[in-house]
């Protein structure tokens, strides 16, 4: 178990690495975890195929997640301050506190305008739901629903694994 000295800094890299999130939200272009993403649907598509996709699940887990994590970890074991940016920038680049905001908010704002046709559009595009015929009341509950489980993922998940293992953990 961590004491009080071993987690102070860890939770002033992980401010850091949410401050950057709050400042500069999601990186727009060449956003690593994109392009990680691509790599694992690579290896998905390639491991669902024919039998045994147990094991070939088990190896395209390994594939994917193994060498970037592995390396992220290697990097980090590094003293100094190139180790601490790093920290930083791997939770940067996994938390996704900001674009959550930035994805339901404006469902907030369209359903306290009265705005049904762009409150449906809005929720749409973070829902694999119907919205064409959605009441105010479904769109908030499925804008809440949404929150919580990408907030799971990509906001509490993050930060506890970052916790757990600095930079690496939330990678």
């Amino acid at each position: 178990m961590l004491s009080g000295l071993e987690l102070f800094p860890l939770v002033l890299l992980m401010a850091g690495g949410i401050a950057l999130d709050l400042l500069l939200g999601e990186a727009r272009r060449w956003h690593p975890l994109v392009g990680f993403g691509k790599l694992a649907g690579v290896i998905e598509h390639a491991a669902n195929r024919g039998t045994l996709r147990h094991a070939k699940g088990a190896l395209a887990w390994m594939l994917a997640v193994l060498p970037p994590t592995l390396a992220a970890w290697a990097l980090g074991r590094i003293n100094g301050i190139g180790a601490v940016l790093l920290h930083i920038a791997l939770l940067y680049f996994s938390i996704g506190l900001r674009s959550l905001r930035e994805h339901v908010l404006p469902i907030a704002n369209a359903l306290a305008d009265n705005d049904l046709a762009r409150a449906r559009q809005l929720t749409s595009s973070i829902v694999s739901r119907d919205t064409a015929r959605a009441d105010a009341a479904d769109m908030a509950k499925a804008a809440v629903e949404s929150t919580l489980e990408n907030g799971n993922d990509a906001v509490f998940g993050t930060l506890f694994w970052f916790l757990v293992a600095g930079g690496p953990g939330a990678l």
